[in-house]
């Protein structure tokens, strides 16, 4: 038994039992939100299928990105609180269903996240060679679904499709040297591949133009000062009146937040000319994907130029560019993912709610059930974007309390249906050894204060000792 099951046996026999799906950030603050209140005495388990928690922070942000990544402390004390337990490689769905954890708890708040990437729709993107931005996010922070042999990188010339920070932390990725990614946490095999890359050139496509463009100016700003690739933005493409940014036609008023800086940046930058870096990164705005190229592989992108109509519309021009790329990214969005027994809407990709209840198809409140995160609101806003999204779900739970409190008047340890149904599982103390071979890992290679395990076998050598 793990020094967190002991503190929590001594708990509360009135406190209300929360399940919380998901160790992500949207999971984590919701467990924060409900430890933070002293108006009803909480006992919360975090779940997830992995052994390792913290969700797109750990597996979604850029190694190269350390100060975001950062946030796992603030999450790391949330899970060391008395009142919370991390409960790793457990599956909802498949591990356990609603029914089995309707014995065990008074509620469950869903924040599953967005883990599916959504698809572009075209000719040819099932190439080999044409793959979702998210598989290789998830290769090189090192998820353990990933294969090493996932990506080779043999090709010179590559397109990322998509003008978000996902797209940017892909194409810096790329564009950048293994000695300038040795000091992050990236795995040891994932840095020896990217050595050897044989990447030269990285065209981002944006639909739209720069003013629609969803990259936020930090992510901006690291791009375009890539140490070793040129970085060329197209000046005709960026010669917009600042002035007129926010009013005037749909191409300068409909625009994103952070449309005036990242405007400023790019016409800053345009027009410089190239000073033979070893890699080139090439933005190419109102450009939409029409075909992937190829036969056995992908060759290349089909691109059909862009622009706005009276009302505001993307529409196409009928120009089109052939782009060569023998690596094609799709970076177009994430979307949440149905869940086994919970309502949801096909449509938005989420969970529906009230106030972060649950609603069945008749718009119903699923008495216990409630949601948060992404799967909650769709993948909008940044990390902090969920610590206010959960604190407004856990409000609507502890209105509900007193009725949650009545339906389960003796909840059965989690620890008794795990032993019936027979599933091995973790406790965040196997998380702190994962934590800790991870560090010494680091040391031994002399790369910084953690290099992450890549792969299963690995965890579990490191859990099974």
């Amino acid at each position: 038994m793990t020094s967190q099951s002991v503190r929590r046996e001594a708990g509360a026999d009135d406190a209300l039992r929360v399940a919380v799906i998901g160790s992500g950030p949207a999971g984590v603050y919701t467990a924060d939100a409900l430890t933070r209140q002293r108006r009803v005495p909480v006992r919360v388990d975090v779940m997830d299928r992995l052994p390792t928690p913290y969700g797109l922070v750990r597996y979604g942000v850029a190694p190269d990105h350390t100060k975001i990544k950062g946030v796992a402390g603030a999450l790391r004390s949330v899970l060391e609180h008395p009142d919370v337990r991390f409960v790793g490689g457990v599956e909802f769905g498949s591990d356990l269903t609603r029914a089995d954890l309707a014995r065990s708890y008074h509620a469950v708040v869903y924040a599953t996240g967005a883990p599916v990437d959504r698809r572009m729709g075209v000719p040819g993107e099932d190439l080999p060679g044409s793959v979702a931005a998210t598989d290789f996010v998830n290769w090189y922070c090192g998820h353990p679904d990933s294969e090493l042999a996932g990506f080779v990188l043999d090709a010179e010339e590559a397109v990322v499709v998509g003008a978000g920070n996902v797209a940017l932390d892909v194409a810096r990725i790329l564009a950048k040297t293994a000695d300038e990614l040795r000091h992050t946490d990236i795995p040891e095999p994932v840095l020896e591949v990217l050595a050897a890359s044989r990447v030269r050139t990285v065209h981002i496509l944006s639909r739209r133009g720069p003013l629609q463009a969803r990259f936020t100016a930090p992510e901006l700003r690291d791009l375009l000062a890539l140490p070793g690739a040129d970085v060329v933005v197209p000046a005709e493409q960026v010669d917009v009146d600042l002035a007129a940014v926010g009013t005037g036609t749909h191409e300068t008023r409909m625009v994103a937040r952070a449309a005036r800086t990242n405007i400023k940046l790019l016409r800053e930058h345009a027009g410089r000319a190239p000073e033979g870096r070893p890699r080139t990164v090439r933005l190419h705005f109102w450009a939409r994907p029409q075909e992937v190229l190829g036969g056995s592989r992908a060759t290349g992108v089909r691109v059909e130029h862009t622009r706005l109509d009276d009302g505001g519309r993307l529409v196409g021009t009928g120009r089109t560019t052939d782009l060569d790329a023998g690596l094609v990214l799709r970076s177009v969005g994430y979307a949440g993912a149905p869940l086994p027994g919970v309502p949801f809407d096909a449509e938005g990709r989420t969970v529906p709610h009230d106030e972060g209840r649950v609603l069945d198809e008749g718009g119903r409140v699923v008495r216990g059930d409630y949601v948060a995160g992404w799967v909650k609101r769709g993948a909008t806003g940044v990390i902090g974007t969920n610590k206010s999204d959960a604190a407004a779900t856990v409000r609507s739970l502890l209105r509900d309390a007193p009725e949650l409190r009545a339906e389960v008047l003796d909840p059965v340890p989690l620890e008794q249906v795990l032993e019936e149904r027979g599933i091995a599982h973790s406790w965040y103390d196997d998380w702190l050894r994962i934590d800790a071979a991870e560090a010494r890992q680091a040391a031994e290679l002399e790369r910084g204060e953690r290099v992450k395990l890549h792969g299963w076998e690995a965890y579990r050598k490191v859990v099974d000792g």
